[in-house]
């Protein structure tokens, strides 16, 4: 499965240039986000930085809250020198409830310090393509909640996927064994 999103990505990026990252980057995929501020920007909205990257949806009662607390665990476990590194985009599967406005009161109302964290929309494609390459399967339900897989990615400073992890409510030890690998 690995390597088939690799070539999808692969076959995303020779259609759309490739920026200059490596082959295996998911930056090299055309995605347009927008941010809980308005503020529209690309994947590579952190490149040169460590990123962990996930998917959710602001209405989320249950998985979703449990994927910012994991996050919140992996920052506060990495070691010093990386821990003001790390930086965290959540992208959402629900555009059409996470509006920009919406965005910004999960931020405010979860304390998200957003001067390292970015909560993004897209469109529905999109959210399809980031889906695929990060491995997370979601589908929508009839009550507009989301059955959706829980992955925490880390990214590389150039956005190749270093690690990938499932592991909620506390930071997993092999994602802080890979970020402290990162020079």
């Amino acid at each position: 499965m690995k390597y088939l999103m690799l070539t999808l990505l692969m076959v995303a990026s020779l259609a759309h240039g490739g920026n200059g990252y490596p082959r295996d980057s998911i930056y090299r995929l055309q995605a347009h986000l927008t941010n809980q501020s308005g503020v529209a920007h690309g994947l590579d909205v952190y490149e040169g930085q460590p990123v962990l990257i996930t998917m959710f949806y602001g209405s989320c009662p249950a998985a979703c809250p449990l994927l910012i607390d994991t996050l919140r665990s992996v920052e506060r476990a990495a070691p010093p020198a990386q821990r003001e590194r790390i930086r965290v985009l959540m992208v959402s599967i629900d555009p059409e409830h996470d509006t920009v406005q919406n965005l910004a009161e999960l931020a405010r109302a979860r304390r998200i310090d957003l001067s390292h964290w970015t909560l993004a929309r897209t469109d529905p494609a999109t959210i399809r393509r980031i889906a695929a390459v990060l491995n997370v399967q979601y589908r929508a339900l009839p009550d507009g909640g989301f059955n959706h897989s829980s992955i925490v990615t880390l990214l590389s400073p150039q956005g190749e996927i270093l690690k990938q992890s499932s592991v909620l409510a506390k930071a997993d030890s092999s994602l802080l064994e890979a970020l402290s690998g990162i020079p």
